[in-house]
Parts: C-alpha cells; structure tokens; sequence
C-alpha cells in the first residue's frame, strides 16, 4: 500500500527535478505535472493489463505486476482458484446425483414450466418411450399421447399416481407404467415413473392361484359333504355304504395329493437350490418312476399303456434325488392320464450333443394346440378342465417339474403336435453331470 505513494512521488519530483535543473520555475511545476501525468499512465496501462487477465480468465498467464495492482492480482487469483474448485466440487456432486438417477429404477422426467421435457434419465425414457438427448425441449404431451395422461396433466390433481400402457404395450404382453407428477420450483414439475407390470402380474397371479385353489378344494369338500348328509339321512344297506365310503375316498386322496403338491411346491421355492455334492444315476431315477407309471396305468386303464424304457449312456447326474424323482413321475403320471388306454409311452434319457442331458417322455394321447404350450407350467392351468378332473390331476405336476429343472440349473421343454402325442424334456446343463467313470 506503500509503494503506489511513493512511486508517484518520486514520479513528480523527477519531472520537478528536470525541471529545476533547467533552471526554470514553470518547467519544475511542468515538469512535477508530466511526472505524475506519465506516472498515472504506467498505473492505467498495469490496471488495464490487470482488467485484460481478468476478462480472460486465464490462470496460467498471470501477468507480473507489483504493488497494489500486484496484490489485487494475487489476490483475485488465490480467489478465483477457491471459487474454481468449489465449482469443480460442485459439478461432481452433481454428476454423482445425476449417475445415482441414472442408475435408479424409478424413471425420472424434468419438465419445465410449459410441460417442455429439460431432462430424463434412460429408465425413463424406457418407460415412456422418449428419446433422453433427442427429445429435450420437446412437449412431452406429444411424445406420451395416452389419453390418461393428457386428463392427468389438465386437471392438475397431482395427488394420486396413474397407470398407462407402456411401450410394445400388448393384449398378450401387457406392460403398465405408473406415473405420477410432482410441482416444484417456478412451475416447473418433476415425472416420476416405475414399471408395474411385474407388481400387476404377481398381483393376477396370486387371485388367480387363491381362486383356483378355493375351487379345487371345495369339489371335493362338497362331494364329501354331500355323501355324508346322504349317510346321516338315509339308510344304507353294507353295498351303498361301501360304495359311498369308496367315492368319499376318492374325494379325501384328491384334497391331500392337492396340498401335497402345493406343500412341494412352497419348499421348493422356499429353499435354496441343490448343491452339486449328490450324485444320483440317471437309470436309478427312471426305473422306478417307470415302475409307478405302470401300477398307475394298471389302476385306471384298461388295457393298461405301453410303458417303454429308452436307456441312454451311463451317468450321473448332481442334485436333489428326491426333487428328480418327483419331477420324472410328475411327467409320467400325465402321461397316463391323459394317454388313451392301451396308448404307447416311452420315458429314458439322452445327450442332444450340446454337453446337456435331456430326461424325457414321450406319449401318443391327443397332443395340445401350439397356443397353450407357453402356459402349460403355470400353476392351475388345464387346457381342458373337465377333462383334467376327469383324470384327477391337480393342475400343478408341471409347475413343480419346472421349478425342479430351473433349480438344477434346467430348463423345460415341451413339443406336440395335436392327434400325434406329445414330447415333455427336463434339459439339464452339462455342469451337474458326469459319465460314471468319471464319478469315484
């Protein structure tokens, strides 16, 4: 703060000075006032260098100044330093939240005050079928044309999310997006958007599994209440009674195989998967399972079916014995069910050539239609439902034989062809098996 002073004075007193030594009084005054006149210039030109910096804003070329320009420079430059980095602070924070968006599975939609889109990230965009760079300036009510969602915005009741078809939205693959907006700012509003069809179709399902299990299991409640009321009210000779308490049986064997699927099926959902420490033979799990299909098939055909053992090479497979077991004897049992008495069916195994193993069964009863085979694993589902009751089946074989396969690391395939029979495979991956000389 010194020094400035002191330059202009020794500015004005070298002009006084040349002054003085021409010997002139006007020329010292003269020459003291083009002291401080060149002195206020070489200040104006350090000032002006300074302005120059900081309208660039360049850090690396920092001018050399002394003085008090010198340390107004020093100091806007530790200052825009501070400010530089703090901005650089900022800008990641604000990266970060913009990945943490990015990354979230609720879509997220900025729309400015004339419902303009200013930004979205890419879950959005799949919900609502926008484009997240394209598409920014663009209305976004010209871009979602469902009708729902043109009533939601008019009315500006924000206080309840909607439901819209979302993108490749289908009667046969229904897709739901929920979406519901949020004020903020100057008019500005905030979309926030989750896919729900997974909620909606575990939803169906549970009513419908609720509805189906009501159903079976009231059939044979009212057979049973019925011949009971009949036994209590009439009398019956040994002949009627026995006949009665046959039926009655019946009834009460078709309600327990009912829970003892849906048993085996919530442990089998309820339990981790198989380790890999179990070796089971695949022949050791076929013969029997063949051998009960043909004491079932002796119990309700006449002539009783053609059950035929297809042996493949030697091996092993690793997993739960008692899982396979039920999943091959699920897969014979519907077999003889639904195969006409007398009917042909084989059951074996073999290597398609791909490392795996398939355990199949073939039949030769009526084949299903090509549109109920994506559904035949679900639970209940019955391509004929009076002809299933006819043959007692529960509605849930294969959907335990798919849960067995896809816990084993399976998979299951189904083939038919109507009038020519069907093909049922549980296709095992080549990591849980192992030819028998390879197993100590």
């Amino acid at each position: 703060m010194i020094a400035r002073p002191l330059t202009l004075l020794l500015g004005v007193a070298a002009g006084g000075a040349w002054g003085w030594w021409r010997g002139s009084l006007p020329l010292t005054l003269g020459g003291a006032v083009l002291g401080a006149l060149c002195w206020f210039l070489w200040d104006m030109a350090r000032a002006a260098r300074l302005l120059r910096w900081l309208a660039a804003s360049d850090g690396d070329r920092v001018p050399r100044l002394s003085g008090l320009w010198g340390e107004l420079m020093e100091r806007s430059r530790k200052r825009f330093r501070a400010l530089e980095q703090k901005a650089q602070g900022s800008e990641a924070r604000l990266q970060d939240f913009l990945s943490a968006v990015q990354a979230s599975p609720n879509g997220v939609v900025l729309l400015d005050a004339q419902s303009r889109i200013e930004w979205s990230n890419q879950t959005a965009a799949q919900h609502l079928g926008i484009d997240p760079q394209r598409d920014i300036g663009q209305y976004v009510r010209n871009l979602v044309r469902h009708p729902n969602f043109g009533a939601y915005l008019d009315g500006g009741n924000f206080s309840q999310e909607i439901e819209i078809d979302g993108p490749g939205h289908r009667p046969t693959q229904p897709r739901k997006i929920s979406l519901q907006v949020h004020p903020y700012g100057e008019q500005r509003q905030l979309v926030l958007t989750r896919d729900v069809t997974a909620v909606q179709l575990a939803d169906a399902m549970r009513r419908d599994f609720v509805a189906n299990v009501s159903h079976e299991i009231r059939t044979p409640l009212t057979v049973l209440s019925g011949f009971v009321e009949t036994m209590q009210s009439l009398p019956l000779d040994e002949a009627e009674r026995q006949h009665f308490l046959g039926l009655m049986s019946q009834q009460a064997l078709r309600m327990l195989t009912l829970v003892n699927d849906l048993l085996t099926l919530s442990r089998l959902e309820g339990s981790p998967a198989p380790g890999a420490s179990e070796w089971v033979a695949v022949q050791d799990l076929m013969q029997p399972a063949v051998q009960e299909s043909q004491g079932l098939s002796a119990a309700i055909a006449h002539p009783v079916h053609q059950i035929e053992v297809v042996t493949g090479p030697s091996m092993h497979v690793a997993g739960n014995r008692s899982e396979l077991f039920s999943a091959v004897t699920n897969l014979l049992s519907n077999a003889v069910r639904y195969t006409p008495p007398g009917g042909r069916i084989r059951a074996g195994w073999r290597l398609p050539g791909d490392g795996s193993c398939e355990l199949f069964v073939e039949d030769t009863g009526p084949g299903i239609a090509s549109e109920h085979l994506p559904r035949l694993t679900e639970r209940f589902y019955r391509v004929d439902r009076s002809r299933s009751r006819e043959t007692g089946g529960t509605g849930l074989g294969l959907a335990i034989v798919k849960h067995v396969a896809q816990r084993h690391g399976g998979q299951v395939k189904i083939a038919s062809e109507l009038g020519k029979g069907s093909t049922f495979s549980i296709v095992l991956p080549p990591a849980r098996l192992r030819k028998d000389s390879a197993v100590a």
